[in-house]
């Protein structure tokens, strides 16, 4: 057994998750702005339940705001809407839907997953050809893992498997743990939008602590078998 130290790994980048939305107008006017001034690389859009073609509007209406800075533009389900609105792909919850939703999303879409409950959950997902794992989101109780348990379950994905991982962080200190932990993207909602001191100034603090987290861990050594 030697230490080694691991390959530079990057900075871990911003996944935004929208509001649950109605009208799309007041966030695609400002999200151009918002995502100008952080690393985001994907934002995630939650809609609304109502008709189709209703939510297609409102997907497309965002789109420009989104794909027109470079950032992935996914649907938190939704899977039947993926293609006709234009998104780059899909957010499934559980490895069952996830699965049922791989036909018509790949090869050329996103298919990201979360609700891993188990370990076995999640490598399966990776192995049926996941683009990503989420950890740390609550589940249909309200309830979700410590964040010790998170940035555990991130770590020991981070250290074994190709696909990159996400955690999903509910504060600025969570973010700095997740990142540190080893996570390639971290997921973040009303964290932004409910900050007072407006959307904006929260993702530039939450981008800051990423970057710290990655600055306090990038020079720590891995064991690895010669």
């Amino acid at each position: 057994m030697a230490a080694k130290p691991p390959p530079p790994r990057p900075v871990p980048r911003l996944y935004l998750a929208t509001p649950e939305l109605d009208d799309p107008s007041q966030l695609a006017a400002s999200l151009p702005d918002l995502l100008a001034d952080a690393d985001v690389a994907a934002v995630l859009v939650r809609l609304r339940e109502t008709d189709q073609r209703t939510m297609i509007s409102r997907v497309k209406a965002l789109a420009p705001a989104v794909q027109g800075t470079g950032a992935a533009l996914l649907l938190d389900g939704r899977v039947e809407l993926v293609a006709r609105a234009g998104a780059d792909g899909a957010h499934l919850t559980g490895l069952a839907a996830f699965e049922e939703a791989l036909p018509s999303l790949k090869p050329d879409r996103i298919a990201g997953v979360g609700g891993l409950a188990t370990r076995h959950d999640s490598m399966a997902a990776g192995e049926a050809g996941a683009d990503y794992v989420l950890f740390g989101e609550s589940d249909a109780h309200g309830q979700r893992p410590s964040v010790e348990a998170i940035a555990e379950r991130l770590q020991w994905w981070e250290e074994l498997f190709e696909p990159p991982c996400v955690g999903f962080a509910i504060s600025r200190d969570e973010a700095f743990e997740f990142a540190a932990a080893g996570a390639d993207f971290i997921l973040v909602g009303d964290l932004i939008w409910a900050d007072p001191r407006g959307a904006k100034a929260a993702l530039i603090d939450v981008g800051q602590a990423i970057k710290e987290a990655h600055a306090a861990t990038s020079g720590k050594t891995r064991i690895v078998q010669e």
